[in-house]
């Protein structure tokens, strides 16, 4: 019984997924955390703590680990722990994507410059140090812009439209990183803020899976609510896509050109991408699958799961033919609109009666403080939908949505946000 090891970050949707479909394909788990923070996804797995932060401590609890537990295969599920499965891998010499390769996936600015360096449509872009001058930088800048972390997923996003928005802008990503701890992340240089011009168009996500540096497209979601900012919170996926199949097919072209800038060949890849008259744009690659609880949507010929084939793939085990047509599906990340205390979420039972809602899971807990984009960073909570065609998707996951009603303590009074 092949056995892989797991490394599952103190805050990941995708625990629960990965380890159904380890036990649905009898796996031997062994779930990697740090410390002693192993929280209860249940039985059947073994644990190993690992600290992290401190990649050669992790390599000689590994190393001895595999001694007497032999590893066939090591995964991470976000960005920081594909960099560390990536460095276990090689040091126990098993299949794995090279850690440059990961790295570069990882760091905005270093992608950038890989994929504008192979000749990939990328906005152009400049970096920013805690030590320039914000001042200076917006005189020279093209408007609109976005401003990001270099290291951060998806907080810390924002558009600016003037030298003063920019400025604004600057200061408040640079407040968040400190908060977040990432301040003292940045290189030699202290680079830790991309700036790049704003890209116009529609936003689609793409779903792959890289062997031998060939890709192979597992879903293309269509994103329909406008992501124009100021904070580019993501909402609605949808898959199928509706584009048209010449768009789709320069949409994978794109993913297979940048995966091979950054020199990924092996494992799953998701793609952020813009589509606009001028063609298709990549905004990222990440060297992991789609996060949250998002792949849930996905279905695979036999009814494997996205973790399944991902699992299957690492172990080298026969994998079905994955291109049949699947069912349109769908995934709204609930959004945190406004900052406060959640007290509780009314109407779940009306949204899950809406024909075609699969799943409405709310992830916040009551008595969580709910912070919204640009310092925020997860959701209320996911929900999940079937149809006969995309645009039923699309109004089921409104509908749904509609029903809901949050209520968040600001002040001593409760305020009832309706949506």
């Amino acid at each position: 019984m092949s056995r892989i090891l797991l490394l599952l970050p103190r805050t990941t949707y995708r625990a629960e997924s990965f380890l159904e479909a380890a036990a649905r394909l009898k796996l031997r788990v062994t779930v990697g955390c740090e410390d002693q923070d192993h929280r209860d996804h249940g039985a059947g797995y073994d644990r190993l703590t690992l600290n992290f932060r401190d990649a050669a401590d992790c390599v000689r609890t590994a190393v001895g680990y595999a001694a007497e537990h032999p590893i066939q295969a090591i995964l991470g599920v976000d960005d920081n722990t594909a960099i560390l499965a990536a460095i276990l891998s090689a040091a126990l010499g098993l299949p794995h994507n090279s850690v440059e390769s990961v790295s570069a996936a990882r760091n905005k600015y270093r992608m950038r410059e890989l994929l504008r360096e192979h000749g990939v449509p990328v906005p152009s872009f400049t970096v920013c140090s805690l030590h320039d001058d914000p001042l200076a930088i917006a005189k020279t800048l093209r408007y609109p812009c976005v401003v990001k972390p270099v290291l951060s997923a998806s907080c810390g996003v924002i558009r600016a439209d003037t030298p003063a928005e920019f400025t604004a802008a600057f200061h408040r990503v640079f407040a968040l990183l400190r908060k977040l701890g990432l301040a003292a992340a940045a290189d030699d240089s202290g680079r830790l803020l991309l700036v790049e011009d704003f890209v116009s168009g529609r936003e689609v996500a793409l779903e792959g899976l890289l062997t031998d540096g060939k890709l192979r497209v597992l879903a293309l979601f269509d994103k329909p609510d406008p992501l124009d900012g100021p904070f580019f919170e993501e909402t609605i996926y949808i898959t199928p896509s509706r584009l048209p199949l010449a768009i789709q097919a320069d949409i994978a072209q794109c993913a297979a050109h940048a995966a091979e800038a950054l020199g990924l060949r092996e494992g799953p890849v998701h793609g952020e991408m813009r589509v606009n008259a001028t063609g298709v744009w990549m905004i990222e690659l990440a060297a992991r699958s789609i996060g949250g609880r998002c792949s849930r949507t996905l279905r695979f010929a036999a009814g494997l799961s996205l973790e399944e084939v991902i699992l299957r793939h690492a172990l080298r085990m026969a994998l079905p033919e994955l291109n049949e047509t699947p069912r349109p599906a769908g995934v709204m990340m609930l959004p945190i609109w406004k900052s406060g205390v959640l007290q509780e979420v009314r109407g779940q039972m009306d949204a899950l009666a809406v024909p075609g809602v699969e799943e409405l899971v709310i992830t916040a807990q009551a008595g969580e403080e709910l912070i919204p984009l640009p310092e925020g960073t997860r959701y209320l909570g996911f929900l999940i939908a079937r149809g006969e065609h995309p645009e039923a998707v699309e109004a089921t996951l409104r509908e749904a949505y509609r029903r809901l009603e949050v209520v968040i303590i600001r002040t001593p009074s409760a305020q009832v946000l309706s949506f």
